[in-house]
């Protein structure tokens, strides 16, 4: 009789023997499952022992430490300055998800699929109403309904796929294991990731954060084990907060912090500062521990930059121009 153990969103169960987990495993077939002589954590789907004949006995042993490796183990490198982009590699098998419209080129024999849902394959097996209340999680965060996979389905050699970033600014790679498996970013910031990597949504608690924190009552959170590719504005800032360290940030300029940091908002000095300060109503204040990141140029300022040097009535703005606005009457060609 086998001593078979499962973990399931991230809690392990067990020891059972056959008849005990061939009875969880009809129930949880996107569980994993360890029983001694397994290497590693395996998909109860994809392991026949539990949905035919028993296996022999081999107890006494304990499974391995840790929760069950979910995301592809991908290779990957940056290039770029200001307009950045990002050129994962791929082994036969392994996927890099990818929001809708961000791939630059990829190898011919790199497969690509555009999914309902955030390409994790989390949900394998879930109904359709749940898939679509997934689905529309992302849409709250700034994504779209799909996701696009792309798959190296060859039997040899290196494939490769790059994504390009939107406007310039800083991709930012982080492995999600390091980080307790969870991050919360700015909304619209995912780029890529390896499969594997769910992408939700994350609720502010505080209902004055949520107005006036900059990104909203809603922000990204990005869950698993795997690398996960963000991009932001500028160049990025990191700090490390210790335990009850105070740092003021501008709403705006907020782009990721790890879950253990406490986020709220404060008044930006006195009603002169509020007034004509010129940096808004709020700051954000982060307490620690863990760890920040900032960004230099918030998409949202550098496009109301843009808004306000558009000219108002179609043609183009002498910059250098003595008259300014009058100098338009007569370069206007309409």
């Amino acid at each position: 009789m086998s001593q078979w153990h499962f973990s399931i969103d991230g809690n392990q169960v067990g020891p059972m023997d056959d008849a005990s987990a061939r009875q969880f495993a009809a129930g949880n077939p996107q569980a994993f499952c360890w029983r001694p002589g397994f290497s590693n954590w395996q998909l109860v789907s994809a392991t026949a022992e539990l949905l035919a004949a028993p296996v022999a006995a081999t107890a006494g042993l304990a499974p391995p430490p840790g929760r069950p490796r979910v995301a592809d183990e991908i290779d990957f490198e940056i290039r770029g300055e200001d307009l950045q982009y990002v050129e994962v590699e791929l082994d036969p098998g392994e996927s890099a998800v990818a929001e809708a419209g961000s791939m630059m080129y990829k190898d011919s024999i790199i497969e690509m699929h555009t999914i309902f849902g955030d390409g994790s394959g989390q949900d394998a097996g879930a109904g359709f109403m749940d898939k679509l209340i997934g689905a529309g999680k992302r849409v709250l965060t700034g994504e779209s309904l799909f996701t696009t996979v792309f798959t190296h389905e060859g039997h040899a050699g290196k494939a490769h796929v790059a994504f390009a970033a939107p406007f310039p600014g800083t991709i930012l790679a982080l492995k999600l294991s390091e980080y307790n498996h969870r991050l919360i970013c700015q909304k619209d910031s995912f780029l890529a990731a390896a499969k594997g990597v769910q992408i939700g949504i994350h609720f502010q608690r505080k209902i004055l954060t949520g107005l006036f924190g900059g990104e909203g009552f809603i922000m990204q959170k990005l869950e698993g084990d795997g690398w996960v590719f963000i991009h932001f504005g500028g160049k990025l800032y990191e700090r490390d907060l210790k335990a009850g360290e105070v740092l003021h940030v501008d709403t705006g300029c907020l782009a990721a912090i790890t879950e253990t940091v406490d986020y709220d908002i404060m008044q930006a000095g006195g009603i002169k500062s509020m007034l004509f300060g010129g940096e808004g109503l709020f700051f954000a204040r982060l307490q620690g521990p863990g760890h920040v990141w900032l960004q230099s140029l918030p998409f949202s300022r550098l496009a109301g930059r843009m808004l306000t040097a558009a000219p108002q009535r179609g043609g183009s703005r002498g910059e250098g121009s003595v008259l300014g606005g009058l100098g338009d009457l007569f370069g206007d060609s309409r």
